[in-house]
């Protein structure tokens, strides 16, 4: 009898132990699966979001503009730049002068040497001379023929001597002025086989391209002289955009190879012919020329801002490219603990200014509390 009673105390304890276990471990599943929800969002404990400067913010309504992306150079107009040559062949007797330095209009550059100088001052002197007697002789000529004293043929003989020779004088004189050889020095016994060459304008010397001794032809770049008082942007704009642009629209531009730095510039120009590249010369004038040390020559990255629209924005370290998606963290839950965020995917559009245009809101709202900074390192890295 007591083995009876036993075996069911037994049995009674076995069934009560096995039905506490079925329990907890319904228990068990119910918790696993609140955990899970729970995990479903991202976690930021108070200390982390301080500790890592993470910042929120919302969704506000912004304008943005619509740009044509282009590039181009910073140069000078045509006036601006000068190629210094020889007006005569000769040879390079002095070259002062650097790479870098500044010269003023008028300002000696080289001097170049050659024979045939004493030449042509040679034969200016003789013209001269003759001039003077053929002068007399035509007037003498004039006078006798009004008074029918002497005949035609001989007047008109004596006229186109004196103004052939006259031909001669100006020309041989034109030559010597363009030499810078003064006529007066000439005519008073001054002969050199020296001429000096003088800057046509003001400005810095960007290139030398003779060394003394070396022999220049009128053909031969001697050197050059860029004045960059007055700087403009040359962009290139690809034919599909052209129609898009007009006078007066703003320019924003950088020199990507100096800085990220952001300048101004507005649409001067607009050429009329189609390169052979399939696009089209803007002439754009700078905002404030002063502003950095530009060279002609600088390559630059430019934005045509052609119309403005509006568009409900965020900065832009609040939207996260993953694999062509976008994503930002909604805030889902603030506690005592920390934050807890939703990640949302969102469709963008341009950027500026440091912001970004969210061209779908589906998922948000206004109200939406957004994180602004510390985005990357949560969602990032996945």
């Amino acid at each position: 009898m007591q083995r009876t009673i036993y075996n069911i105390l037994t049995l009674s304890l076995l069934v009560t132990f096995f039905s506490c276990g079925d329990k907890q471990s319904e228990n068990g599943k119910v918790e696993t699966q609140k955990e899970e929800t729970a995990d479903s969002r991202i976690f930021v404990s108070k200390v982390q979001f301080e500790r890592s400067k993470m910042a929120l913010g919302s969704i506000v309504s912004m304008s943005f503009p619509i740009t044509v992306k282009t590039s181009g150079m910073i140069d000078v107009p045509p006036e601006n730049r000068a190629e210094v040559n020889a007006t005569m062949g000769g040879y390079i007797k002095t070259v002062p002068l650097l790479i870098g330095d500044k010269v003023r209009r008028g300002q000696a550059l080289v001097t170049i040497e050659n024979p045939d100088f004493i030449t042509l001052q040679q034969d200016y002197l003789e013209v001269n001379g003759k001039l003077e007697f053929l002068k007399s002789e035509y007037l003498r000529q004039k006078t006798m023929m009004e008074e029918n004293i002497t005949s035609q043929k001989s007047f008109l003989q004596s006229e186109s001597n004196y103004k052939t020779t006259m031909a001669q004088y100006n020309g041989l004189r034109k030559q010597l002025t363009l030499l810078n050889i003064s006529p007066a020095k000439v005519e008073n016994g001054n002969m050199s086989s020296v001429a000096t060459i003088y800057a046509p304008i003001s400005g810095s010397i960007t290139k030398v391209d003779v060394t003394r001794g070396t022999y220049v032809s009128p053909a031969t770049s001697i050197m050059e002289i860029i004045d960059n008082d007055h700087i403009h942007l040359e962009l290139s704009v690809f034919e599909k955009d052209i129609m898009k642009l007009k006078k007066g629209q703003e320019i924003n531009f950088k020199v990507p190879e100096s800085s990220d730095k952001v300048y101004k510039a507005e649409v001067h120009l607009i050429g009329t012919s189609i390169e052979e590249n399939r696009t089209i010369k803007i002439h754009a004038h700078l905002e404030n020329e002063k502003e950095a040390h530009f060279l002609p020559g600088m390559f630059v990255e430019a934005e045509i801002i052609t119309e403005v629209s509006e568009a409900n924005a965020l900065p832009e370290t609040a939207v996260v490219a993953i694999e062509n998606n976008h994503s930002l963290l909604r805030l889902n839950e603030e506690t005592d603990e920390g934050y807890y965020f939703d990640s949302v995917l969102v469709k963008v559009g341009n950027t500026s200014g440091g912001n970004i245009a969210l061209t779908s809101m589906e998922g948000l709202t206004i109200e939406d509390k957004i994180l602004t900074k510390g985005t990357f390192n949560l969602i990032g890295g996945e």
